[in-house]
């Protein structure tokens, strides 16, 4: 089973990120990516992302978002966390603005271990201690750290 924590870094967990639209929060997830892996191209991450999107929204419900999609180039399961300054309407199932958002981006060959990788996701944000500790996370490296403790059983 591939843990969270391998695929989510320090650098790649932000609260207090600018929302202001959906289309914006998703072009900083691709930025921030990019910048962080530089095999990966800015441009076909927000694409990629606007195209899963199209199909339906990934607002999961409770203020939560898991952006996700299947990305050329992409050599292995990468991840993001960020916690809004002001949530955003994402189009959710339940129709609440999103502040948090935990982002799966996978190999194009996705593979049922991909499919466990959002599943774990989510289940660990259906948990509203989880959700409370991530909005309530200080700093970036808190916020990681929440994760790590989550996965860790604390």
């Amino acid at each position: 089973m591939i843990r969270l924590e391998n695929i989510l870094t320090p650098g790649r967990s932000l609260v207090n990120v600018p929302g202001g639209s959906k289309k914006r929060v998703l072009e900083q997830i691709a930025s921030l990516v990019a910048r962080d892996l530089s095999d990966l191209d800015n441009q076909d991450i927000y694409e990629s992302l606007i195209a899963r999107e199209k199909l339906g929204s990934t607002g999961f419900g409770n203020g939560i978002a898991i952006p996700h999609c299947r990305l050329a180039g992409c050599s292995a399961p990468i991840s993001a966390l960020l916690r809004l300054d002001t949530a955003v309407d994402f189009d959710a199932i339940d129709g609440a603005p999103v502040d948090l958002l935990f982002v799966l981006l996978v190999p194009e060959a996705a593979t049922d271990a991909h499919l466990e990788l959002l599943r774990q996701i989510a289940s660990m944000l259906d948990r509203q201690d989880v959700r409370e500790r991530l909005r309530q996370a200080p700093t970036s490296d808190a916020l990681y750290q929440v994760v790590v403790d989550i996965q860790n059983g604390q």
